[in-house]
């Protein structure tokens, strides 16, 4: 039920819009520019003003690689912002607003955004759709007899320097006349993406190989383990997506058990998720609760996790610390 009045909120977009512009006639447009001009913007709604590539990022991740990468060229909108739960979004009127105006919307994909295809159709959108995950090898695990697909593919470095360059091509596509600019913003983001991949590698490398496990609170960061030589023990919501809801009393054993058998030090929180089930879980198996992780969505702006870089960076210090014990 929940989903069919999602949708159907979704599909009413239209209407509100339309009824919104019958009520109030729309002031005189003013003279568009026929070339981007300076200063990209990050905003609810891209202004219709300035002249330039109006842009979507589907969440705060990608928009922090959008932004890297299109520099002043674009005007960017970002639909799941700072410590938005992408997986449970539920997009509002100006989303489609939005979408109805851009020109390009860069995606994750992987079903990451289940709600995309339904605001797409029902804004009318003619934008181009970037898939940033194309060319990545998904992830595949079975949770409760069911496989599912993990969309988290940032949280490997390697990934993410696909995802830039899928969104280097995207813009390209959309923008041939900023090419150049694309191309030279990429390339200096890859640089320090790499050189993000060897600090990670050079932090863990402290942590010894037997304290390399974890717990969080939904399956997160199993490409992360993957690149880094953890082993995933589990995760309090045995999901890769945090609409699965809460365990069952037989699942929430057995993440306990596991916990225990393993020697796994800590759980940790994720900066988007409900602490109480975590902290119950972290009771029960005699464990601590690790610091909160950056892992569907960045931080808010000043934080330790306010950039793709900031938060692999702190994530990988806090897994270290906290492990360390």
């Amino acid at each position: 039920m929940k989903q069919i009045l999602k949708r159907l909120a979704v599909l009413a977009f239209p209407l509100v819009l339309m009824l919104s512009a019958c009520a109030t006639p729309p002031p005189a447009a003013a003279p568009q520019a026929t070339s981007p001009t300076t200063a990209a913007t990050e905003s609810t709604a891209a202004p219709a003003t300035t002249g330039k590539l109006k842009v979507i990022a589907t969440f705060s991740f990608l928009g922090d690689f959008v932004k890297n990468i299109a520099g002043d060229n674009v005007e960017l909108t970002t639909l799941v912002g700072p410590e938005g739960d992408t997986h449970a979004y539920e997009p509002v009127p100006s989303d489609s607003k939005a979408l109805a105006e851009a020109g390009a919307i860069f995606e994750g994909g992987l079903e990451f955004e289940s709600w995309l295809n339904n605001l797409y159709t029902a804004s009318g959108s003619k934008a181009v759709r970037v898939v940033v995950s194309e060319g990545v090898t998904p992830r595949v695990v079975e949770e409760n007899g069911q496989k599912e697909t993990d969309p988290h593919i940032w949280h490997n470095v390697d990934n993410a320097i696909l995802m830039v360059k899928n969104i280097e091509a995207g813009l390209i596509k959309a923008d041939a006349a900023n090419a150049a600019t694309y191309t030279a913003n990429a390339e200096a983001y890859v640089k320090k993406l790499e050189a993000l991949d060897t600090e990670v590698e050079t932090e863990i490398a402290k942590l010894p190989k037997e304290k390399r496990k974890l717990v969080t609170s939904h399956d997160a960061l199993g490409y992360y383990a993957d690149r880094y030589g953890f082993e995933i023990i589990g995760s309090v919501i045995a999901s890769v997506s945090t609409e699965a809801g809460e365990p069952s009393a037989a699942d929430f054993a057995k993440i306990v058990d596991a916990i225990k058998s393993t020697g796994t030090k800590a759980i940790f929180l994720e900066s988007m998720a409900n602490p109480a089930l975590v902290e119950r879980v972290a009771k029960e198996a005699g464990v601590e609760v690790g610091p909160e992780l950056f892992t569907d969505a960045l931080g808010k702006p000043g934080s330790e996790g306010a950039t793709y870089i900031d938060a692999v960076r702190y994530n990988t210090k806090a897994l270290v610390s906290a492990l360390s014990a």
